[in-house]
């Protein structure tokens, strides 16, 4: 996800530009500390309590520089326009947030008035198109059956890691549809630019393997398939991205 949000990045701002970034839905800061390195500023919004703690933490282990760019926010994502003046932002991201929204539409359409003409809007969401692929392929017949009736997911488990967002145990979430989403970024005057998949082949590892010793290769194939038809239909994770008229 993060090559494909730097290969949108860099085909919409002039190479060197610092660009004016709002992380919703931060979590620990993975994103928004790597684009800080990168030399943009950084906002990051994040509910979580023990999330921003652990954001603020490593923050903290960053050179003054990077530290100097970034700013912290506690907030719900969809208080942004409390916080913010529209269009104050070049990008925004909100990854892995709509999932746990039972009203995505004006969460979204609150972060498209961030972005300023030209913005970049990131998202990246559960996705409903495909919520029977991960239990069919793990050889679970009757999960397989019952997800094509259903928009809901439950997540599996997953170790503390150095994940972007919160993974809440046994709580069904939300998927999202492409063809919905994208209407919903036309009316916001947002329009779907590019999108992709996430997690085409790699869904269904399971939590605690080993990094494999060709991760090259891995995240090469994944990176193909993500962009390539009819592999990233199937994807796990969508990842949509909008361009504010």
């Amino acid at each position: 996800m993060a090559r494909q949000l730097d290969e949108q990045i860099a085909g919409r701002f002039p190479v060197g530009r610092r660009l004016r970034v709002l992380d919703v839905g931060m979590g620990r800061g993975a994103q928004a500390l790597r684009l800080a390195r990168l030399g943009h500023q950084v906002t990051g919004v994040e509910q979580n309590a023990a999330l921003l703690a652990a954001a603020r933490e490593a923050l903290g282990r960053e050179p003054e520089g990077i530290r100097e760019r970034v700013r912290l926010v506690q907030s719900d994502g969809r208080d942004t326009g409390v916080h913010f003046l529209p269009g104050s932002f070049d990008v925004v991201l909100c990854h892995g947030v709509l999932m746990y929204v039972t009203e995505p539409d004006p969460l979204v359409a609150g972060l498209a008035r961030m972005l300023a003409p030209g913005g970049l809007l990131s998202l990246l969401v559960r996705n409903g198109d495909a919520p029977a692929m991960r239990p069919g392929l793990s050889g679970d017949w009757a999960g397989a059956l019952a997800a094509f009736d259903t928009a809901a997911h439950v997540p599996r488990a997953r170790p503390d890691t150095d994940e972007e967002t919160p993974v809440r145990l046994g709580t069904d979430v939300r998927a999202d549809r492409l063809a919905t989403l994208s209407a919903t970024l036309d009316g916001i005057a947002a329009p779907l630019h590019a999108w992709y998949g996430v997690q085409v082949f790699t869904d269904t590892v399971p939590d605690g393997a080993a990094v494999p010793e060709d991760l090259r290769a891995l995240l090469a194939a994944e990176e193909r398939a993500g962009r390539t038809d009819p592999y990233r239909a199937v994807a796990a994770l969508l990842h949509l991205c909008g361009v504010r008229g």
